[in-house]
Order: C-alpha cells, then sequence, then structure tokens
C-alpha cells in the first residue's frame, strides 16, 4: 500500500486518506492492511501519484501529477482498476495501458464509508483549506481556515462543519463535495498546476475545474456545480483479489 509521506514533514490529510480509505474497505470486508498477501504488487489509492508506481503495480483511483515530467513515470504495464478521471486516463492510455472507464478519487467515499461518523451541520459559514504550499498565507486571508497537516479526521470534521468551503487543497474541495458541501477551488499561487483539479472535476461529471483566483472572487462565485459521481460503482472496482 503507497501512502506518500514528505520528508522530514507531517503528512498532508489528503495523502493519509489513502491508508484510511482502503483500511475502511478492507474491514468491511474482514481483513487488513496488515495481512501477509501472496502477491507482491503496491496499491496505489488517493492522490496524484502515478509517478511513483512500477511495473505490475495495481491502481484504484490514483491520478497523474502535473508537475511530474512524462518520463518520470517508469512502468511498461499496470493493473488499472480505476483512475481519478478521464485527463489521469488518457496520459495512461497514450502509453499503451488498458484503463477502464471508472472515475474517481477514493476519497469521495468517506460518506459511505463511515455513514455514522461525520455529520453535516452548520458551524462556520466559510472555511478555507490551503494546499501544504499555501499554508503560511492562509493566516492572511481574512478567513477561519484548517491546517491540512492535522489530523484527516480533524480536517473533515472542520470541513463538514461549513457551509461554504474554499480551498486551495484539493482534498479539500473533494471532501467537501462529498458530503454535498458547496465548494470553490482557489488557485492562490502558480505552484499547483490545474492539471488534477480539472482531472477531479472531469472525473465527477463537470466540464473542467473553474477555479476562483482570489478569496474575494471565490466568495462571488459560490460553490461549483454538484458532483455526479456513484460510489458504488467505484467500490465495486475495489482489488479485494490482492487479499485472496
Amino acid at each position: 500500500m503507497f501512502e506518500w509521506r514528505p520528508a522530514g514533514s507531517a503528512i498532508n490529510f489528503g495523502d493519509r486518506l489513502a491508508t484510511v480509505v482502503a483500511e475502511r474497505v478492507l474491514a468491511l470486508h474482514g481483513r487488513s492492511l496488515d495481512e501477509e498477501t501472496a502477491r507482491d504488487a503496491t496499491l496505489f489509492t488517493v492522490g496524484s501519484v502515478m509517478h511513483f508506481a512500477k511495473t505490475g503495480d495495481t491502481v484504484w483511483g490514483s491520478g497523474v501529477n502535473g508537475k511530474i515530467p512524462a518520463d518520470r513515470h517508469a512502468f511498461d504495464a499496470l493493473d488499472i482498476r480505476a483512475v481519478r478521471g478521464p485527463l489521469t486516463a488518457a496520459f495512461l492510455s497514450e502509453r499503451g495501458l488498458d484503463v477502464p472507464a471508472v472515475y474517481g478519487d477514493p476519497a469521495l467515499l468517506l460518506p459511505t464509508l463511515f455513514p455514522d461518523r461525520f455529520k453535516r451541520h452548520s458551524a462556520l459559514p466559510v472555511l478555507f483549506v490551503p494546499n501544504l504550499h499555501d499554508l503560511t498565507l492562509a493566516p492572511t486571508l481574512g478567513l477561519p481556515f484548517v491546517s491540512p497537516l492535522r489530523g484527516w479526521n480533524a480536517v473533515v470534521e472542520q470541513i463538514v462543519g461549513s457551509d461554504l468551503v474554499l480551498a486551495s487543497s484539493l482534498h479539500g474541495v473533494v471532501i467537501a463535495e462529498a458530503f454535498g458541501i458547496p465548494a470553490r477551488h482557489v488557485r492562490l499561487t502558480e505552484t499547483e498546476p490545474p492539471f488534477k483539479y480539472d482531472d477531479y472535476a472531469r472525473g465527477t461529471g463537470r466540464s473542467g475545474i473553474d477555479s476562483a483566483n482570489s478569496v474575494a472572487e471565490a466568495l462571488e462565485m459560490g460553490g461549483a456545480p454538484p458532483i455526479s459521481f456513484d460510489p458504488q460503482a467505484l467500490l465495486a472496482t475495489f482489488p479485494h483479489d490482492l487479499w485472496e
């Protein structure tokens, strides 16, 4: 199971969700990530982590990172069950890989996997969720914000208690929209290319990402159109066979 951790830093809540989601899906079927298995493949789930995959690895809902050159993707064959969106699918298809038309970031499954734990409520009118690279800017924006370095559950609790979520963090947007909370991507800097946001938006039934370039613009725009997503379709492709 692959979980990306930056060297010398706490893990970003979005990256932590890779393990959280896989552990929960397996637990609901009486299995655990810690089990010894016959296959030696690594499972890739949440995140823009395709460039870490090796030939023979399994992909369930991962995406391409728009900052990474194409030649950094050093695999010849992958066991692909689902990908984050059609832009990732096109990238992989162009490399001769078979990619099923099953889209969705696995973090979208949180309401399905934890139906009684996180309840939407109205505690804040607006919450900002920064990308890790924008964290130092968050205190200057004049909005309540939650650090992406907090525990995944704490970040989710903050999101579900908000009426509108503005985020430069992709998973700030993903989690909000999964719970039916209006959300808008805000591009504060040029650090993160639009690829992963666009890939996610197209994978959830939109024509692409419509980002705001400032908090003021985001407040004026409000939330993006709601997602179109079938959690059961994504769950049905989870690679349980890796544990058989």
